[in-house]
């Protein structure tokens, strides 16, 4: 039966495939012969987002255990690549290349912390989670420790950490739509909204799932497609992964000639003294608008940046200072900590693990989360390094009145920015500002490529933004409606109140996020940055003890939630939004590093000073520490 099955999914999953290959041959001939490049754009974006409708329409159910959990029947292979899909999201496939672009080393934290993340998840959770069965967080967090309080406190988190991260999605939704629908960015956050509501908003995760598998051979066939294409335009090597590192080493060349130019020195000097105008209105005018100064600031921060003009290689050039190349280090390291702490904590990730038949399934889909993940992280350093290439080849000192169009067209998005501060007609590099966002879905147009992979890349970046929102908003709904509603409120609710619960709220809170989204809080990665360290340090103490520690206790487990979660916000929002002092110099996108320290150490102390757990407790652990037991076997004995 289960060879039956994974064949017929094979089968449906090629046919799908095989159709995509095909309809993009054939939009690539239309275009050839003259099809408008805006039609293009509304083809990708009706087509996909009419194909994902139909696989959630499709996968609609009104059974408890498919909506929650698609009835924990989805194989290793297809649950590693929904997980893949969700996990990747608009951060790693719209703004990982993007940050290596622009911060170069410094943005290997990235890829360092959430691949490494994956590894606490194989070793830590993902098996014992599956073991304990169920369908949240909260409700392990719940049964681990006993009482409403330490659920209502993991429900909050789990709202937090979703909704940060499921602003940065719809943000990446609204970049796509906005740009190849020819539509503005506010209209496009809501355009997109709707196409995140109709995978998820009828099936749940049955839906969600089979969504993602679909999404996930789009994303990746966008992602690899533009820079194979780059790769062998450059070097006539179509292996982009392999070839990167001389082209690299040309570009490190190119970019001491830019800085070593004159007028690029003229540039500096100008961002200098704006910059130091800024200063001194900003200490001479303490009584203006609390707007008017932020806006400042914005003008300031970016001022001094271009007067310093950063790059990725500084410790290669004189006159660096020490004192900022050691801060960048711990930051790094921060960085690295908090996102692969996150990622062991994150709801939405960890809740596919429960989707599967059996806790050996649980382990296998890690891996191939990993192998599917890694496809397109492995592939991020050479899309940024030949996307520099060509902006630094065949942008930088081409005259203003002649740039290629694709920078008016982003522009108009607010993702790129010319300015000739020197008035010498001339693009130096301080006057070009490239925002992250913008790297992977303007590089076909950057290289020269047709069109129709412009907007194969949007397709791609529209199918990793719907994906992980669909498993977000499915994530707080499912919090609310089961944790809170069903577990707390009304447990003999019946199965059609509780879905018609978690679909309103579903609704509630996708509007509500992309209006907030529509504001344009900061860039991708650093919002879903804050979401990694908010889920680390209100989760991973907690979870890792709760399965590794039997003496940790319920007040210690609702202390360490509350210190770790509340440290984290505290920082953040001071950092970010009040002007707080860092601390040690460390960035809000890694808040977590204060945090998640803070909640262990609460944990263990708490816990030492409280009664013991009972022997129910107890048994529950063990149980869940053996996942080769079945449900029937009699634990090892409580001592």
């Amino acid at each position: 039966m289960k060879k039956v099955y994974l064949r017929n999914l094979f089968r449906y999953y090629s046919f799908y495939t095989g159709g995509f290959v095909l309809f993009l041959f054939a939009l690539a001939v239309a275009e050839f012969m003259g099809m408008p490049e805006q039609w293009i754009g509304w083809v990708f974006m009706a087509a996909t987002i009419s194909l994902y409708a139909g696989i959630g329409i499709m996968s609609r159910t009104s059974d408890v255990d498919e909506y929650y959990v698609a009835g924990r029947r989805v194989p290793a292979v297809y649950n590693g690549m929904a997980t893949g899909a969700d996990w990747m999201s608009a951060a790693s496939f719209i703004g990982m290349a993007g940050t290596l672009y622009a911060k170069g080393y410094d943005g290997l934290a990235f890829v360092m912390g959430w691949t490494g993340g994956y590894v606490l998840v194989a070793l830590l959770l993902a098996p014992y989670l599956r073991k304990f069965g169920q369908f949240t967080i909260p409700d392990y967090i719940g049964a681990r420790y006993g009482g409403n309080l330490a659920r209502s406190i993991a429900v909050l988190g789990a709202i937090l950490a979703s909704f940060t991260y499921v602003m940065a999605q719809i943000y990446g939704v609204g970049i796509v739509t906005s740009r190849f629908l020819g539509i503005t960015f506010e209209t496009g956050v809501f355009v997109g909204l709707a196409g995140i509501l109709v995978c998820s908003f009828m099936g749940g995760m049955r839906a969600v799932t089979w969504t993602q598998v679909a999404q996930y051979i789009i994303l990746i066939i966008a992602y690899l497609v533009p820079v194979v294409f780059m790769s062998y335009k450059v070097t006539s090597v179509p292996l982009p992964q392999l070839v990167y590192g001389t082209v690299m080493q040309e570009l490190e060349q190119r970019e001491r000639v830019l800085l070593a130019d004159p007028a690029q020195s003229a540039v500096r000097d100008a961002f200098a003294s704006r910059a130091a105008k800024l200063e001194q209105r900003l200490q001479n005018e303490p009584n203006a608008a609390s707007a008017e100064r932020e806006q400042w600031r914005k003008e300031l921060k970016a001022a001094q940046e271009k007067a310093l003009v950063p790059h990725p290689h500084a410790e290669a050039f004189p006159g660096t200072d020490s004192v900022q190349r050691d801060e960048a280090r711990r930051n790094f390291l921060a960085l690295v900590f908090c996102l692969m702490v996150g990622t062991a904590a994150l709801p939405h990730v960890l809740m596919r693990y429960y989707t599967t038949p059996s806790v050996k399934e649980a382990r296998e889909s890690v891996f191939w989360s990993l192998f599917f993940i890694f496809l397109l992280y492995f592939t991020a350093p050479a899309y940024a390094v030949f996307a520099k290439y060509e902006v630094y080849t065949n942008v930088i000192g081409t005259a203003i009145a002649e740039l290629p169009t694709w920078v008016a067209s982003w522009t108009k998005v607010g993702l790129v920015a010319v300015e000739d501060i020197n008035g010498d007609g001339i693009l130096q590099l301080a006057e070009l500002t490239l925002n992250p966002d913008v790297i992977v879905l303007a590089t076909p147009e950057i290289a020269g490529l047709p069109y129709v992979v412009a907007g194969l890349v949007a397709a791609g970046g529209l199918a990793a933004a719907l994906s992980t929102a669909d498993g977000l908003l499915l994530t707080i709904a499912n919090a609310l409606s089961h944790d809170v509603y069903f577990q707390m409120i009304d447990p003999r609710a019946s199965t059609t109140r509780r879905l018609a619960i978690s679909k309103t709220v579903l609704l509630g809170v996708a509007l509500v996020a992309a209006w907030v989204a529509s504001r344009r809080p900061d860039t991708i990665l650093s919002m879903v940055a804050w979401a990694f360290s908010i889920a680390g340090a209100c989760f991973f103490p907690a979870l890792v003890l709760g399965i590794f520690w039997r003496r940790a206790t319920r007040q210690g487990a609702v202390a360490g939630m509350l210190v770790g979660l509340g440290l984290t916000l505290y920082y953040l929002i001071g950092v970010k939004f009040m002007d707080m002092d860092k601390w040690w110099g460390i960035g809000d996108v890694s808040a977590g590093v204060f945090g998640i320290p803070a909640g262990f150490a609460t944990i263990v102390l708490i816990s030492l000073l409280t009664p013991m757990p009972d022997p129910e407790t107890f048994r529950l652990v063990e149980l869940i520490r053996y996942p080769a037991l079945s449900t029937g076997e009699k634990p090892p004995p409580v001592e």
